[in-house]
């Protein structure tokens, strides 16, 4: 992997990598870990065997080089990925290390997963407090970080239920389910050209991106696309066979496309012409990273389903479906369910993440923080004519470009930068809610450098990079 260079690699975080911290070392799968230099420490005894024996971890550690991981992924991983060669170990806030010590900005937090960055100390806090509990209860039972996360979910969103599940593609899958329930007898879907809904059969089935469904037809009959923002297409599409539209506020997968307000407001209208149900999938933009919780609130419209994910469970699997009265009303026990979903360590990270967000003021400053970004990119477009358009808010960004943006990407990795990219020749930013000014600042630069130093043009472009 190439060396960040000197000029834009971001400096050595306090805490986060050898660089800053004697101390540092990176996670190695040992019964304990010491808080000092030197091996990890091994507890005197696990547990006494029947026959007295004393069972301890004695085996030698599996080797962990980056080099011995690729090749175990690769013999033994499915190959549903292409990954890039880069080996995060470490980091603190939005700063990553990888597996040689070099240090990152993290401008893309998980795909949106980690809200609040690497090892944040109320994450750790609750995730140490919630080791000596159960790690799993069945929902058979009750735990407490479920209904005290959708407690918050609930008033935060006005919405009037929660159901938890294990990710965004389970949500909405979900709320297929939850649509027809509500509309017996009809089936149809509509959705957008450019959307992403997950991969399982039904959500791949309302995925308006081809590569996505076509391997695997036939999928779910009665679904139709149309264009983002093309109300009278919308219009015509719900018919009284329609049971649900599905919208995402803002296009990830698309290549960071907001839709405009008026076409939301005309697709509530269409559904409320026919009883059918607007589900709005927030699963990417949600959960602050517009600088409001809920991005529907701001849009001014009223969905019957809400979908969320991503950051919820604070880095650990967790989504959830927000639905409103009438749709809670219909649904009895045993209708749907799950086993892992709701998981109390997770929902625990969920409540921590929302009350560090509201208690730090986090949305007011991913809200400012975006509109200053805004500006600067759109005067790093006016530049730099590789720069085609630029497209977001807050801390969700598009920086669509006139050649394909893997190569790019790659090469802002070698600078010290972690970003995405979305379709063939979008650039996606999202950075933590932590991520400083400079951060960003510092990458613009380091990007108008790629740029301008070749990185390949349209025409010597390679092969994109899958998400």
């Amino acid at each position: 992997m190439p060396r960040a260079s000197s000029s834009t690699r971001p400096p050595s975080a306090a805490g986060c990598g050898p660089s800053s911290s004697p101390a540092w070392r990176p996670w190695r799968p040992g019964w304990a870990r010491s808080s000092s230099p030197g091996p990890a420490a091994t507890p005197p005894s696990c547990r006494t065997g029947s026959e007295g024996r004393t069972l301890s971890r004695r085996d030698p550690l599996p080797d962990l080089s980056p080099k011995a991981v690729e090749a175990r992924d690769a013999a033994f991983v499915l190959g549903t990925y292409a990954r890039t060669p880069f080996h995060p170990r470490g980091g603190r806030g939005a700063r990553l290390v990888d597996a040689d010590g070099k240090v990152y900005w993290d401008l893309l937090a998980g795909i949106a997963v980690n809200a609040l960055g690497c090892r944040h100390p109320r994450l750790v806090k609750a995730l140490r407090e919630e080791a000596v509990h159960p790690l799993h209860v069945s929902n058979l039972f009750h735990h407490p970080w479920q209904g005290l996360l959708a407690e918050k979910l609930v008033s935060a969103s006005g919405m009037a239920r929660a159901f938890f599940c294990n990710s965004g593609t389970e949500a909405n899958e979900a709320a297929i389910k939850l649509c027809r329930l509500r509309t017996p007898g009809r089936h149809g879907l509509v959705a957008l050209h450019g959307s992403f809904h997950g991969r399982t059969a039904g959500a791949v089935s309302i995925t308006g991106n081809p590569p996505y469904y076509e391997p695997f037809q036939p999928l779910l009959p009665g679904v139709t696309f149309v264009p983002p923002d093309d109300a009278a297409a919308l219009e015509a599409a719900v018919t009284e066979e329609t049971s649900a539209v599905f919208l995402e506020p803002i296009q990830g997968e698309g290549g960071i496309v907001p839709l405009a307000r008026e076409f939301v407001a005309r697709a509530r209208e269409a559904c409320d012409r026919v009883g059918a149900s607007l589900v709005l999938d927030e699963i990417q933009c949600g959960l602050g990273r517009t600088g409001a919780l809920f991005p529907f609130r701001e849009l001014g419209v009223r969905p019957d389903v809400v979908t969320l994910a991503k950051p919820l469970g604070g880095g650990l699997p967790l989504g959830a479906v927000l639905v409103s009265a009438e749709v809670a009303s219909l649904v009895k026990p045993g209708m749907h369910g799950t086993t892992f979903g709701g998981n109390p360590v997770a929902c625990r990270l969920g409540f921590e993440l929302l009350s560090e967000i509201e208690e730090r003021g986090l949305l007011a400053r991913v809200a400012s923080l975006g509109e200053w970004f805004g500006r600067r990119l759109a005067a790093l477009k006016r530049r730099c004519p590789a720069v085609v358009a630029v497209r977001g808010t807050g801390l969700i960004w598009g920086i669509e470009l006139d050649r394909e943006a893997g190569p790019v990407a790659r090469a802002l990795l070698g600078k010290g930068f972690v970003v995405g990219t979305a379709r063939k020749a979008v650039l996606r930013l999202l950075p933590p809610y932590v991520v400083p000014k400079a951060a960003l600042a510092a990458f613009t630069v380091a990007l108008e450098e790629v740029l301008r130093e070749g990185a390949p043009a349209p025409a010597e472009a390679g092969k994109k990079e899958e998400p």
